[in-house]
C-alpha cells in the first residue's frame, strides 16, 4: 500500500486469495466447537465484520465465495454491500464437521474425549466426535477455492470467506504441506484473514491472521 493509503498496482504479480474468518458468535465466546452447526453472528461479529469489510474493500476483491452457513455468509455480505460483487455460496467451504463434539465447550471435550483431542494435537488423522477428517475438509474446501481462483483474471483477487479449521487446512493443502504439519499455522482470530498469492512454484503464504491492510514485501525474498 502506499504513503497516500491507496493499494498498491499489482498488474503482473499473480492472483491472490485472502482466505477470511467469519465474525465472533455467541458459541466463540463459550468456546464450544461449533462445526457445521449453524450459529449466527453477534453485534460484536458483525461491528467486526463491517470493520474488516472497509479494509479489504480496498484491496478491490473481483470475487467473493463464502460457505454457506450463516455466520459466513453474514461476514461475506457485508464486503458484497461494499463492492457490489455477488456472493457465491459454497456447501463445500463449511467447517469441518465434529459429530458429538459440536456443541460441546473446550472444556466438556478434554474431559469427554481427552485421549481423541490429544492424539488430534499430535497430528494423528482422527475423526473428532466421529466427524471428519481434516484431510477429508481439505479434500472437499481446495477444489472449491482453486475452482474459483481459476476463473479470476492474472492479477485477481478472491475472497473466500470461510471458518478457522477449513481456512487452515485449505491453506495446508494449497501451499503442498503433509497434514500432519497443517497445526503448525494456527488459528486465526474472527474476522481476520490470510493471503495466499500465486508464485512461480505455486501459491505462498504472504500473509496469516492479518488484521490490517497486506504490505508489499519489499527485499530480495520477493
Amino acid at each position: 500500500m502506499s504513503a497516500t493509503g491507496e493499494v498498491s498496482d499489482r498488474k503482473g504479480r499473480g492472483r491472490r486469495i485472502i482466505l477470511w474468518r467469519h465474525g465472533q458468535t455467541s458459541w466463540n465466546v463459550e468456546r464450544r466447537f461449533q462445526g457445521t452447526t449453524d450459529v449466527e453472528l453477534t453485534e460484536t461479529g458483525i461491528g467486526q465484520a463491517r470493520r474488516a469489510a472497509r479494509l479489504l474493500a480496498s484491496l478491490r476483491p473481483d470475487a467473493i465465495v463464502s460457505s454457506d452457513l450463516q455466520r459466513a455468509a453474514h461476514t461475506a455480505a457485508e464486503l458484497a454491500a461494499l463492492t457490489g460483487l455477488d456472493i457465491v455460496r459454497e456447501e463445500g467451504l463449511r467447517e469441518t464437521y465434529a459429530g458429538v463434539w459440536q456443541g460441546l465447550t473446550h472444556e466438556e471435550i478434554i474431559v469427554r474425549y481427552g485421549e481423541q483431542y490429544a492424539a488430534w494435537k499430535r497430528g494423528e488423522a482422527v475423526r473428532r466426535g466421529g466427524g471428519e477428517l481434516e484431510t477429508e475438509v481439505a479434500d472437499r474446501a481446495a477444489p472449491v477455492v482453486l475452482g474459483h481462483a481459476e476463473k479470476l483474471p492474472e492479477d485477481g483477487t478472491l475472497v473466500v470467506v470461510s471458518h478457522g479449521g477449513t481456512i487452515r487446512t485449505t491453506i495446508g493443502r494449497l501451499l503442498g504441506l503433509e497434514a500432519h504439519h497443517w497445526e503448525s499455522l494456527g488459528g486465526l482470530s474472527n474476522c481476520c484473514w490470510s493471503v495466499l498469492g500465486e508464485g512461480a512454484r505455486g501459491w505462498r503464504l504472504l500473509e496469516h491472521n492479518a488484521g490490517t491492510l497486506p504490505e508489499p514485501v519489499l527485499g530480495d525474498d520477493d
